[in-house]
């Protein structure tokens, strides 16, 4: 198999289950990860331990069997489903002659080849100096990472691995830099709520659909695929509800179980465009038997940002490809739909409109001449959007908060 005129690597996907998570599912999901890294899923053993080995993680017996499917199914890589020590990377591959990663340096490694701003490229070089730096000891096969391939993109093609202090010198200038764009961030925001912007977040697992959803709201063009992470940087867009409001929709990395909490550390001022959101929508794939765990993923690492007391709306996407989709909740804080096929997109605007932070209606209005003192209200709190003089009086369109309701009611025009 070929791409682009290079070989596909095939991987040896290794777990263990020591009952302290769903094994098998986590097994699923690496095996998402591996084909969104651009490699083949080739084989995979999943072990059942009371704890991992210090040594090889899985035993001595067992690495043996590993080293079999190696030779095999012409194994590329191995990749094992949990964090591994450098001393158990460098045992498993003085054994089984194939580099060997763990989860998080996927992740790390798909980071790298999703990242396109200049602040997700320097997040992700970051995150991975900040996890080579204690694995610098050893300084074996595992440390050379300079042939290509999956879990060796990104800074470690620059021999950073090489120098602990010219990586802790980067790691500050890293630091310093992302704090600078923090800072132009946290400006731009107050801007925001300066000019009134309401800002929807659209937050989520990894592959929920969320990308899809946003190009169907609006038309923002942002890359949507069926690979985990296929969107790392937040991208911004305007939204016009129905009312006539406009906010400002905002679609945010997905999130995966077990991320490790560096990771989320790494990407926090990215994340925090959910954090500072006036209302979330918590996008899942409700034709995956585990929608209610990935919400409950999403809705920890919410906490975890400090996203409370905002609203949070549940948004069970696909469920054209649920067998009865009347059994997903609906209600005030949930709603069901297809990005990819615009269904339930107004039931969808509806409920954020619901959720607006302060309750607003779209009025066309004719206001007579003499009462001229309520069209300078609604002009001096921005409401207003338009006024035409006619032989009849004011036509005017505002967008109008319920404080001023009583005082244009009585102008409404019936259309």
């Amino acid at each position: 198999m070929y791409e682009n005129n290079q070989k596909i690597q095939k991987a040896l996907l290794v777990g263990i289950d020591t009952g302290e998570y769903d094994a098998e599912s986590s097994m699923d999901e690496l095996y998402e990860l591996v084909r969104s890294a651009g490699a083949e899923p080739a084989a995979s053993m999943l072990q059942k331990r009371s704890k991992p080995d210090g040594a090889t993680c899985i035993g001595s017996g067992r690495l043996l069997e590993v080293k079999e499917m190696c030779q095999m199914y012409k194994i590329d890589f191995i990749v094992f489903d949990t964090e591994l020590t450098p001393t158990q990377i460098r045992n498993i591959e003085n054994e089984t002659d194939v580099r060997t990663i763990d989860r998080t340096m996927l992740i790390l490694d798909i980071f790298a080849i999703r990242a396109k701003t200049n602040e997700g490229k320097l997040q992700v070089e970051l995150a991975q100096l900040k996890y080579l730096m204690p694995r610098l000891s050893g300084k074996g096969k595992e440390m050379s990472r300079l042939g290509g391939g999956v879990g060796t993109r990104g800074p470690g093609e620059t021999k950073l691995e090489t120098d602990k202090r010219h990586i802790r010198r980067k790691t500050e200038y890293l630091k310093n830099e992302l704090e600078k764009m923090a800072g132009r961030r946290d400006r731009l925001r107050s801007r925001r709520k300066k000019n009134g912007i309401i800002t929807v977040a659209i937050v989520g697992y990894t592959n929920a659909g969320k990308s899809t959803l946003m190009n169907t709201l609006t038309q923002a063009g942002v890359l949507s695929e069926n690979k985990l992470f296929a969107t790392l940087d937040p991208t911004s867009r305007a939204l016009k509800l129905p009312n006539g409001v406009s906010v400002m929709l905002i679609d945010t990395v997905g999130f995966v179980r077990r991320l490790p909490h560096h990771l989320v550390e790494a990407f926090k001022s990215t994340l925090e465009e959910a954090a500072f959101a006036d209302i979330i929508l918590n996008v899942c794939d409700a034709s995956c038997d585990e929608y209610s765990l990935h919400l409950k993923v999403t809705n920890k690492l919410l906490n975890e940002l400090g996203c409370t007391g905002r609203p949070i709306i549940n948004v069970f996407n696909k469920c054209d490809l649920v067998g009865n989709p009347d059994d997903l909740p609906v209600g005030k804080d949930s709603v069901r739909i297809s990005a990819k096929n615009a269904i339930g997109i107004n039931e969808l605007l509806r409920a954020i409109e619901r959720n607006l932070p302060v309750r607003l209606r779209k009025y066309s209005l004719l206001i007579p001449f003499d009462k001229a003192s309520v069209l300078n209200s609604l002009r001096n709190t921005g409401a207003l959007q338009s006024e035409n003089y006619t032989e009849n009086g004011i036509l005017a369109e505002a967008i109008v908060e319920e404080p001023l309701w009583h005082l244009v009611e009585k102008y409404k025009l019936n259309l």
